[in-house]
């Protein structure tokens, strides 16, 4: 193989993983936004939380996207520090319907003023996501 010859295979090869790392993995994305989510949480970055919102989000009982700002406003200057802690946590994909995204996971959520936790609670929760516009939303959230 002459010095052109490999060159030219060099660059073919290095074309072809540039183009698969700029592939988008939903699977990957869905559990970044998951990630997000807890960070957004324990941040108490109220607009970040909501922005991963839905328009049409809703919780169990019929809570919606105000019922969720008003919550984490009340909790938010209710605790200084805010902890989201997954003890599971496994998030899949509708094979049936690609733009549907499911998130089961067990969480401890504790809210402190000082170092202890004033409250710990833990809840069994499951979220439903959406792909829209190349990002997963938000679109139910229920709870034990």
């Amino acid at each position: 193989m002459t010095h052109r010859h490999f060159l030219a295979w060099l660059l073919l090869a290095l074309a072809l993983s540039l183009s698969a790392c700029g592939k988008v993995d939903p699977q990957a994305q869905l559990e970044a936004a998951v990630q997000q989510l807890q960070d957004n949480l324990e941040a108490k970055d109220t607009s970040a939380v909501i922005d991963q919102l839905d328009a049409g989000f809703q919780a169990q009982e019929g809570l919606d996207r105000e019922w969720a700002r008003q919550t984490m406003t009340l909790m938010f200057l209710r605790y200084a520090s805010v902890k989201v802690i997954a003890v599971t946590r496994k998030s899949s994909i509708d094979p049936t319907a690609p733009q549907n995204g499911l998130t089961q996971a067990q969480v401890l959520v504790t809210g402190a003023q000082g170092l202890i936790p004033e409250r710990a609670e833990p809840y069994s929760v499951k979220l439903e996501w959406r792909y829209v516009s190349d990002d997963w939303k938000l679109t139910r959230l229920s709870w034990d």
